[in-house]
């Protein structure tokens, strides 16, 4: 049984209490009885406010589903579709030239350009491990990869053949990005390297060499004693990139936090981050290992002056979004408060260590808390999140716009608005991003009733897509995002496959994108040679003048048009999507993980969160709506595809086998067949449920 505690007319999980009290409100100079009684007050403002934009979603969302409804059999007339779309409030007009006003930003987000990692809050080790990912060593990344173009490395202890080619192409990336004045680096003898540009020589210390190229530094660890250094004709050891700039530590779609002891952890982890101070031990090789946060890098510069460089990422935290409430907390009238405003209390509550320098280490040198805010839902929502700001800065004593929020570009009514989105936290907006993954869930779900979809593997070639990935560069350029802002792009969600990332993700730096998402720290390493490949910040005024592709093609829906699928087809679909469905559900609600990677039909592991769930239940729930598909066929595939995900964890020791009867397999089929009805097709209710069911029961 959870105890709750009572403060000012709220019942709190005494789990959170005692975090808040003993240890997020320690020696911040906040009175505990004062914050107590301006949460409840917070909470009583803005809840209604919360539930009342919630049930105009589901308002539009009717009128939009009754629109095709009574169009049905006829040809889209997509010229009607947007009037109508006007003239229900979905569509909003487009705001008059503005530049967004967002002061005190750190330069990682502001004005350079890298990698970005998002890892779950829950995981202390992933966290730490992501937070400490700022700098990579790249002959790591190339020796235990298949990026690098050579034979994998034999078993055994190291290959020195495999070692000779990834030291000769880390060389070759330093001949591209800090040349020598004459000479390759495969032939520096050492010392001081005279450079084609003497300026990239930024710093120097005992064993090291700091250069500089696209605004990300380059360090060369000079140790002729090591087993590597005394084969390199300089010493050199080894090479380290400055690679995720940025790191979101997730509240959301990557973790499964049902209630006050989920919750509760998420929240300490992250004062850990902000303090400085969060560590964790575990058993590796025999040992107990045990990680802490980076401390900065000191160096000389090359006029005798000394300087640090950041040891870590800058930190953001993704707060949910505005449907779920919890159970952690709950209102006068016994009704759970809404998850989003705890979780903008809570989090910057906590980052008041990093403002105040009450721990060890700190995030942000300009001052800042960076909030992500998902699944808004148009220009409406997000103001509703600015002026929640605005009273949480109030209650903690901060000055107007400290703060900062990034904007996620996946629902496709904030797509459609985007520019008003930003105009409605155009002071505080440090990032937008695309989220390709639950885009096209709310895709899907916004047009359920238009017809029968494409399938899943085909949507990232339709005509929406190119004009959504294109409308978020320019449409954040025009409103004055570079050099204040993050223009992010999405996952790769292949953490095995960095040869094919290498090959693929290039395209978001060209695309005028200055952050990217990895999914790992080695996957950082390597994404960070595409920013010396590419000066993003030059690429953004190359198209920053360039129009921004119409609306038209935004809303052009992905409806299968006279698409008569076999019955192979139809099973391959109905398997691929019943497999990727069970493979993450299962750990989900019996283990508790929210984000990891989950062999998919093929058996490639695929990085799955809520996100990806949400496509391939809104999927099947589509089909099954138009009779593409029937309930029994379904339940075949999930039956089949149960074998198959108990197959791939075999070697899982805590794995618990999926049965008709088990609630993880309850849940997946939920998930699909409760789909239809889901709010915005979101994955969260029911999975909070069925994990709720699943820890009560254990």
């Amino acid at each position: 049984m959870t105890d709750f505690l009572g403060r000012h007319g709220l019942s709190i999980d005494s789990r959170l209490v005692d975090f808040v009290e003993a240890k997020a409100l320690a020696g911040t100079g906040l009175d505990a009885d004062k914050f107590w009684a301006d949460f409840a007050a917070l909470l009583g403002k803005f809840a209604p406010e919360n539930a009342a934009l919630l049930a105009k979603r589901e308002d539009l969302q009717a009128k939009i589903d009754a629109w095709h409804q009574g169009r049905e059999g006829q040809a889209h007339d997509a010229a009607a579709y947007q009037a109508f779309l006007r003239e229900i409030g979905y569509l909003v007009p487009e705001p008059a030239a503005f530049q967004v006003g967002t002061q005190n930003v750190d330069p990682e987000i502001a004005t350079m350009a890298g990698p970005q990692l998002v890892v779950p809050a829950l995981n202390a080790r992933f966290a730490l491990n992501a937070a400490n990912a700022r700098w990579g060593s790249l002959y790591d990344a190339f020796y235990g990869t298949d990026a690098l173009d050579a034979p994998p490395a034999k078993p055994g202890g190291y290959d020195a053949t495999r070692g000779a080619a990834v030291i000769a192409r880390a060389k070759a990336f330093l001949d591209e990005a800090v040349p020598l004045a004459s000479g390759s680096w495969a032939d520096w003898q050492g010392g001081q390297p005279a450079l084609a540009d003497p300026a990239q020589l930024v710093g120097t210390k005992p064993g090291g060499i700091l250069l500089k190229h696209n605004g990300l530094h380059i360090e060369l660890v000079i140790d002729p004693a090591s087993a590597i250094g005394q084969t390199d004709p300089a010493g050199i050891a080894d090479v380290l990139l400055e690679a995720a700039l940025t790191t979101i530590i997730d509240l959301e779609d990557s973790v499964a936090a049902v209630d006050g002891e989920d919750k509760t952890l998420g929240y300490t982890n992250w004062l850990g981050l902000m303090r400085g101070d969060l560590t964790e031990s575990f058993a590796k090789g025999g040992a107990t290992v045990t990680r802490a946060m980076e401390p900065d890098r000191a160096w000389t510069a090359p006029d005798g002056a000394a300087f640090t460089l950041p040891g870590r990422s800058v930190m953001f935290v993704r707060n949910v979004g505005h449907l779920m409430t919890t159970p952690m907390v709950k209102l006068a009238d016994g009704s759970e408060a809404p998850e989003g405003l705890c979780d903008a209390v809570f989090t910057s509550l906590c980052s008041l260590h990093d403002l105040k320098s009450l721990g060890t280490l700190n995030n942000s040198r300009a001052g800042s808390i960076y909030i992500v805010k998902p699944k808004q839902h148009g220009p409406e929502e997000c103001g509703f999140t600015d002026r929640l700001f605005d009273a949480v800065e109030d209650m903690l004593g901060l000055p107007r716009h400290t703060m900062k929020v990034g904007v996620m570009d996946e629902e496709r009514r904030t797509s459609a608005n985007l520019a008003a989105c930003i105009h409605a936290v155009k002071d505080r907006i440090v990032f937008i991003n695309t989220g390709f993954l639950d885009r096209t869930g709310d895709e899907i779900h916004t047009s359920m009733r238009a017809g029968p979809m494409i399938p899943k593997g085909e949507m990232k070639a339709s005509d929406w897509i190119a004009s959504y990935e294109d409308r978020n560069v320019r449409i954040g350029l025009a409103c004055g995002l570079s050099g204040k802002a993050q223009i992010g792009k999405g996952m790769w969600a292949m953490p095995d496959l960095m040869k094919g990332m290498l090959e693929a993700k290039i395209g978001h730096p060209k695309s005028g994108a200055n952050t990217a998402w990895v999914p790992s720290p080695t996957a950082a390493t390597l994404h960070a040679l595409h920013y010396h490949q590419v000066d993003v910040f030059a690429r953004q005024k190359e198209i920053a003048g360039e129009a921004v592709p119409s609306l038209d093609r935004l809303l052009n829906i992905p409806v299968a048009t006279g698409r008569n699928w076999s019955e192979a087809e139809i099973t391959r679909e109905l398997d691929n999507n019943c497999q990727g469905i069970l493979g993450y559900v299962v750990r989900w609600i019996d283990q508790g993980v929210g984000c990891s990677k989950v062999p998919d039909i093929d058996d490639i592991g695929l990085m799955e969160d809520r996100a990806t769930l949400r496509i391939a239940s809104q999927a099947l729930a589509n089909w099954l709506l138009h009779g593409v598909c029937t309930e029994a066929q379904v339940d075949a595939a999930l039956a089949r595809m149960a074998t198959k995900v108990d197959a791939q964890n075999a070697g899982d020791a805590l794995y618990e086998k999926l049965t008709p009867e088990g609630i993880a397999y309850q849940a997946a089929r939920a998930l699909i067949f409760e789909g239809v009805t889901q709010p915005s097709g979101y994955t969260e209710p029911l999975l909070h449920k069925y994990r709720q069911a699943k820890k009560a029961a254990a």
